[in-house]
């Protein structure tokens, strides 16, 4: 019996990713065995890539998921990774509680609607973790470490976390969130996100183009890799409730490095200094926000469901190099 999955946020990097692997199938759901996906409909602001598109189980759905969800249909699997970035949160209050928000309050209020309750992914943060002022720095996370987010787009990824688990309990939908550190390398142009330049500065030198690294060199930062990333939240909808087990999020594992050892990293890999490229030119602004991010984490909730981190962040360039984006 083939499936119905609802992508939000389809259109956008890792929901292209989530889409192709998807189509790829067979996708296993809530502990059910794996089976075809028989429509796939991705709901963005934009359209699809052609590739994706051109696939007859795709319904791009385009239009702010408010005024489209009444459309969407009966479903099995609803992955919400619509949303606005760390810095555009910060920046735009107001777009960033509409999106992070309110925008997931639709998304599990039409779950909520189904005759059988669906599985749900929600892609939160480790920006959920943060060093209160009033405590010190956030340390070593595992999987019982307090949550104290220090910008508006952590405190939305937890508050959205709480709404998945609540909605879970009451028996609406079987929720899964998913905690990624910062995903890197991403391809494409830069965006909004404070943390937009732990890809900057592999991409844009590896284009011949000059990259601003806005942080100390020697800050300690967690990176998880697109491929990790899609793993993560492949397993996370994959598992049954018992595996799944505490309705609170799952923090996936991460590779703890700095920009400096990254920009080594690069060259290594380049086999030229790539990282000449990079201008090391603070910025407060950005420091604050990614300053306060965990840079270790330990992750033994994850792994046991068979979850790794990225061995070297080499493999993560050489990946970059390789993949087919």
């Amino acid at each position: 019996m083939s499936t119905h999955i609802v992508v939000t946020g389809g259109s956008g990097f890792l929901g292209t990713l989530l889409a192709r692997r998807l189509l790829a199938g067979p996708v296993a759901l809530g502990g059910a065995s794996p089976a075809p996906v028989g429509e796939l409909t991705l709901v963005d602001l934009v359209e699809p890539p052609d590739d994706v598109r051109a696939d007859a189980r795709v319904r791009p759905v385009t239009g702010p998921l408010e005024d489209v969800v009444r459309d969407l249909g009966e479903v099995d699997a609803v992955f919400h990774l619509a949303g606005v970035v760390s810095g555009g949160a910060e920046a735009d209050f107001d777009l960033g509680m509409r999106t992070n928000v309110d925008g997931l309050r639709t998304a599990l209020e039409y779950a909520r609607g189904q005759a059988v309750p669906p599985v749900f992914v929600f892609t939160s943060s480790v920006a959920v973790f943060g060093s209160d002022p009033a405590i010190g720095p956030v340390g070593d996370v595992d999987d019982d470490t307090l949550p104290r987010p220090q910008s508006s787009y952590g405190i939305q990824k937890f508050v959205g976390e709480q709404f998945v688990a609540d909605y879970t309990r009451k028996g609406f939908v079987r929720g899964r969130s998913v905690r990624p550190a910062t995903v890197s390398v991403r391809p494409g142009r830069p965006n909004a996100a404070a943390s937009g330049f732990l890809s900057g500065i592999i991409r844009e030198p590896l284009a011949g183009e000059r990259a601003r690294c806005p942080v100390d060199p020697d800050t300690p930062v967690a990176l998880v890799s697109p491929r990790r990333t899609l793993e993560g939240i492949v397993v996370a909808a994959a598992v049954d409730d018992a595996t799944w087990g505490s309705r609170t999020a799952l923090t996936l594992p991460a590779l703890s490095t700095t920009p400096r050892e990254m920009a080594r990293a690069l060259d290594r890999v380049a086999g030229k200094p790539a990282s000449d490229l990079v201008d090391w030119d603070v910025d407060p602004a950005v420091e604050r926000i990614v300053g306060t991010w965990p840079a270790r984490l330990h992750t033994s909730r994850a792994e046991r469901l068979g979850l790794r981190a990225d061995a070297s962040f080499d493999d993560v360039v050489r990946d970059y190099l390789t993949r087919d984006t």
